[in-house]
């Protein structure tokens, strides 16, 4: 592969963020005749009141939601991730010097730098800085290259000592940028690329879960150089791998002395974000502290879905800012590989003193299956803190009432509503091909005993199943895909809990399927509505392919008088 770097691919123009014609035609206080269940009957239930007197009279027609702020948060390292970050002062990290091949060359440190050079060497500075999950990013600063016409390299990745290590490298002297693994001794390089780079400058190694993509920073952002996958070559999804393959950087050259003057390493952050998802208390209020409301993301890895993660983040309500404060990894099937299992939804359960984690298996997707998993933890477990490892196993769903064979679930949504607990999901007949359901326990009943309440089953690309409760009253929402019908694709359709569909939701659609994440925010004796939701903007698309996006963006509709939820401030 051959790839001009610092040539930026341009980005597909962001979708505009108006309505469709279809929404605005038929207004947004006007209700819709039911979508059709598609041979499904609809299971009848009680009308449902909501579990305290409504404090508001407000339906999800009464609300005209328009765009307030789009941000994009991109980061290799996670501002509060960092492993291992070293100036090189004199009080710094400590390092195994290897020597990859030959041998290794002097090392000094001091005053801001280190200094690698000597006659013809091979330098590897391993640290024990480690990461728990194959999600993880070295960043090397370069000031200064040797100046060799043969080899002049800076390395940067992870190693398990002299024969065992994955590098990203960039060798001035031919001008090339690549990724090799040794393994045992033997080294593959799994992919070059043409590059022109100019000290000082960025070098960055990244993976998620099974693949590896080399970066360069010139001063305008990380840009993708070289990808490349682990295949069956180096699983480092397994614990065994994660405790002994540690942050690593170095630099080899034919002569000469190259100088470095700062490596930052950790896990990796995210190229875009996806799958906004409330955390919630088991009656759906949304979960608030010190003026900011905390929501779970899908964090874009460097391809596909299976190099996604997981992980909590805050949103200030006053600036929208941004803030990542939890990773979350996963362990499942009986084994224990380290997976980024994701696109799910936390639950603060203060009655059965406990978190409620559910999530969809799209951490070793390869066009097969998804399920919905879960765990409980101890409402003392900071799952919104820190870096977890999740044992999760599968929530059994009643698919089988369901119109067709199933060949995946995901999407879940839990919540609490007069005794019950009601579970959305989407159920896809194949991929892709997903539809909206719900499913509730009987009364005083857990939340994995579940039957069926209904579907809508006409639908073919709608998912983003979110439940929430307006003026008293509970309502489901998902989201059209461009796959479904010309006059219904690109609405957020809304559903009464019988999945009977009641009209559309008045906001912007800003990509193929965003998901329609209301919060009500309490203020005073007034409700807030925002949605928060995504595009589809990918992040060099030509190099990663599919599955890098999104921009975060923030709706915002007029407030209501009463108060939906009096604890969400």
């Amino acid at each position: 592969m051959t790839l001009t770097p610092m040539t930026r691919p341009t980005p597909p123009a962001p979708p505009a963020l108006t309505r469709t014609p279809a929404a605005a035609a038929v207004g947004r206080r006007a209700l819709l005749g039911a979508a059709g269940l598609g041979g499904l009957a609809a299971v009848t239930l009680p009308t449902d009141a909501a579990s305290a007197a409504p404090r508001s009279r407000v339906s999800p027609f009464d609300l005209d939601f328009e765009v307030v702020d789009r941000q994009r948060r991109l980061d290799l390292l996670a501002d509060r991730f960092v492993t291992l970050r070293d100036s090189f002062t004199d009080g710094g990290g400590r390092y195994d010097v290897l020597a990859p091949r030959g041998r290794a060359g002097a090392v000094a440190r001091g005053g801001g730098e280190v200094r690698i050079g000597g006659r013809e060497h091979s330098t590897l500075l391993r640290s024990t800085s480690r990461q728990d999950a194959p999600y993880a990013a070295v960043v090397v600063d370069v000031a200064a290259f040797s100046g060799d016409t043969t080899r002049d390299r800076v390395l940067a990745g992870l190693a398990k000592g002299a024969g065992d290590h994955l590098l990203a490298w960039y060798d001035r002297a031919t001008g090339t940028v690549g990724i090799d693994l040794t393994v045992g001794g033997t080294t593959e390089t799994l992919g070059t690329a043409e590059a022109d780079l100019q000290a000082p400058f960025q070098l960055a190694f990244a993976v998620t879960s099974t693949t590896v993509v080399a970066f360069a920073d010139t001063g305008s952002g990380p840009v993708p150089l070289v990808k490349a996958t682990l295949d069956e070559r180096l699983d480092l999804r397994e614990p065994a791998n994660l405790r002994t393959w540690t942050n690593s950087f170095g630099a080899e050259s034919g002569s000469g002395t190259v100088v470095l003057d700062r490596v930052r390493a950790g896990y990796f952050g995210q190229l875009g974000l996806r799958d906004p998802h409330l955390v919630t208390h088991a009656d759906g209020a949304p979960y608030i502290r010190d003026g900011k409301v905390y929501l779970t993301f899908t964090q874009a890895g460097l391809a596909f879905f299976e190099t996604a993660h997981w992980g909590v983040w805050t949103l200030d309500l006053e600036t929208y800012r941004l803030e990542q404060v939890a990773n979350l990894f996963f362990q499942r099937d009986g084994r224990d590989l380290v997976l980024g299992d994701h696109a799910g939804h936390l639950v603060r359960d203060d009655a059965n003193r406990r978190w409620i984690v559910t999530n969809s298996t799209w951490g070793d997707f390869a066009n097969d299956s998804v399920e919905i998993n879960y765990t409980t933890l101890r409402s003392s477990t900071d799952v919104l803190r820190g870096v977890h490892v999740l044992r999760t196993r599968q929530l059994r769903l009643p698919t089988s009432e369901l119109p067709s064979e199933a060949v995946g679930q995901w999407d879940p949504h839990v919540v609490k509503i007069e005794g019950r607990w009601y579970v959305g999901f989407v159920n896809a007949r194949r991929f892709f091909d997903f539809y909206p359901a719900l499913a509730r326990s009987p009364r005083g009943a857990d939340f994995t005993n579940l039957s069926l309440v209904g579907a809508d089953a006409s639908k073919v690309e709608t998912e983003g199943t979110v439940l929430q409760r307006f003026g008293g009253r509970w309502y489901v929402l998902a989201s059209n895909g461009d796959a479904n019908a010309a006059e219904i694709r690109g609405q957020y359709p809304v559903y009464d809990l019988q999945m009977k569909q009641l009209g559309i939701l008045d906001a912007p659609h800003p990509t193929n399927i965003p998901w329609p994440m209301i919060i009500p925010v309490a203020e005073r004796n007034r409700t807030r509505w925002l949605l928060v939701t995504f595009n589809g903007t990918q992040y060099y698309e030509p190099l990663l392919g599919y599955g890098t996006h999104g921009d975060t963006i923030v709706m915002e509709a007029q407030r209501t008088k009463g108060v939906e939820f009096p604890r969400s401030r």
